[in-house]
C-alpha cells in the first residue's frame, strides 16, 4: 500500500443527521477513508466482524482488505506497525479493543509514538490515530472496564481526546488525522448506543478547547466522556430543582488541558466539582484540582470537590459496579457541599470513598 494524493469526500449522506454515537464514529471513519487514500484502519476484528463494538461494520466490504486490515491478537505488533507506517507517509487509524488491553502496547505508544519526533530532532513526526474503548457500566468486569485515559494524558508528545457527544464522535476524527502528533481517542463504551440528531451545520471540531455544555452561575462541574450525560442530568434535574445553577464543562481534550476554559468557568462560579471515572489517586481530577488551586486560589469560595471511582478493581456484579462508579447522586452531593447547601442523609453513600488497607 503506497501513499497517494487526497480526493474529495463528496457531500455528506442525507441520513447523517439522525444517528447514534456508534454510527457517527463509523461515518467519521468512512469519510476519512474516502477523503484520503493514505488512511487505513487496522486492529483486531475490525474487518469481517465489523469491529468489537460494531463501529467498523460494513467498511471491509466498501474499502477492501488493503484499507481495513484485521490484525493478529498482538497489540504491541499492530500498534507498532501503525507507528511505523505513519512516518512513512501513511495515515493509520489503529483500533484497540479496550484501554485495558492497550497496556500491552504501552511500550510502543510511550517509547516510540510519543518520543520519535523529539528524539529525531523534528525529523520523524508520527501522525497516527489510536482509538480504544474505555470505561465501565456494562458488567464487563475488571479486565475490560477501567478508565486509564488519565495515564496517557500524563505522557508528553501525545494528544488525548474523549468525545462525549454525537457531534464530537462524528467530527473529531478529521482534525485528529490532520494533527502531526500521535492522537489517542477514548470512546466510552456506554455511549455507543446513545442516539440523537447531529445539529445542523455541525462540522470539524475544535480539538484544542473544552466546551461549556450548560451555562451556570453557582458551581462549575468539570467532566468528560461517559460521565458527561450523568453530569448534565444531575445539573438539569436535581441541582436545578434545588435552585443551584451548575455550569457543566466538557473537557473533550485531556491532553493538553484547556486551562483557559476551565479557569474561566471557575472565575464565573467560584466553586468547582470535578467528575472523573478514573481512580481518585493520581487522577485527572487530581491534576485539574491542583491547577485550579495553583491558579485560581483567590477565585475559589470553597475547596474543589472530586467525584471519582472507588479505588477497587471494577466489580462484575451490577450493583457493586454501580456503587463503584460516579453517579448522579454523588455529583449532586458534591455540588451541594461546594455551594454550602446541606446534603441529604445517605447522599454521601453514593460517592465512592477512598479505600484503606491493601487496595487503597
Amino acid at each position: 500500500m503506497t501513499a497517494t494524493h487526497t480526493r474529495s469526500a463528496g457531500p455528506p449522506a442525507p441520513s447523517e443527521r439522525k444517528t447514534t454515537y456508534r454510527e457517527a464514529m463509523r461515518e467519521a471513519l468512512r469519510e476519512a477513508l474516502r477523503t484520503d487514500e493514505r488512511v487505513f484502519l487496522m486492529g483486531e476484528d475490525v474487518g469481517r466482524y465489523g469491529g468489537c463494538f460494531g463501529v467498523s461494520l460494513g467498511l471491509l466490504e466498501e474499502f477492501g482488505p488493503e484499507r481495513i486490515r484485521d490484525a493478529p491478537l498482538s497489540e504491541s505488533a499492530f500498534v507498532g506497525a501503525g507507528i511505523g507506517a505513519a512516518p512513512a507517509g501513511m495515515r493509520p487509524i489503529v483500533e484497540i479493543m479496550t484501554v485495558n488491553f492497550s497496556l500491552l502496547a504501552l511500550d510502543q505508544i510511550l517509547n516510540n509514538a510519543a518520543t520519535l519526533l523529539h528524539m529525531s530532532g523534528g525529523q520523524l513526526p508520527v501522525p497516527i490515530v489510536i482509538r480504544m474503548t474505555t470505561g465501565a457500566g456494562r458488567q464487563l468486569a475488571a479486565q475490560h472496564s477501567h478508565s486509564l485515559e488519565g495515564w496517557y494524558a500524563h505522557i508528553p508528545g501525545l494528544r488525548v481526546l474523549a468525545p462525549a457527544t454525537l457531534t464530537d464522535a462524528r467530527y473529531m476524527l478529521a482534525p485528529a488525522l490532520a494533527d502531526p502528533d500521535p492522537v489517542l481517542i477514548f470512546e466510552h463504551g456506554s455511549l455507543y448506543n446513545a442516539s440523537g440528531e447531529l445539529p445542523a451545520g455541525a462540522g470539524p471540531v475544535d480539538i484544542d478547547h473544552a466546551a461549556v455544555r450548560r451555562p451556570g452561575t453557582d458551581v462549575s462541574v468539570i467532566t468528560y466522556g461517559g460521565s458527561l450525560p450523568k453530569t448534565l442530568a444531575a445539573a438539569a434535574d436535581d441541582l436545578a430543582s434545588d435552585g443551584i445553577s451548575a455550569e457543566v464543562v466538557d473537557l473533550r481534550t485531556l491532553r493538553p488541558l484547556d486551562d483557559i476554559t476551565i479557569g474561566g468557568s471557575v472565575v464565573r462560579t467560584h466553586r468547582a466539582v470535578v467528575v472523573d471515572e478514573g481512580w481518585r489517586t493520581g487522577s485527572l481530577a487530581a491534576e485539574i484540582s491542583a491547577r485550579l488551586t495553583e491558579r485560581h486560589f483567590y477565585d475559589l469560595d470553597a475547596p474543589v470537590e472530586r467525584v471519582c471511582s472507588a479505588e477497587v478493581p471494577i466489580p462484575y456484579a451490577r450493583r457493586l459496579e454501580e456503587a463503584a462508579l460516579p453517579q448522579a447522586a454523588g455529583i449532586v452531593a458534591a455540588a451541594r457541599r461546594a455551594v454550602g447547601e446541606p446534603v441529604s442523609a445517605g447522599a454521601d453513600a453514593a460517592v465512592p470513598q477512598p479505600v484503606t488497607g491493601r487496595a487503597g
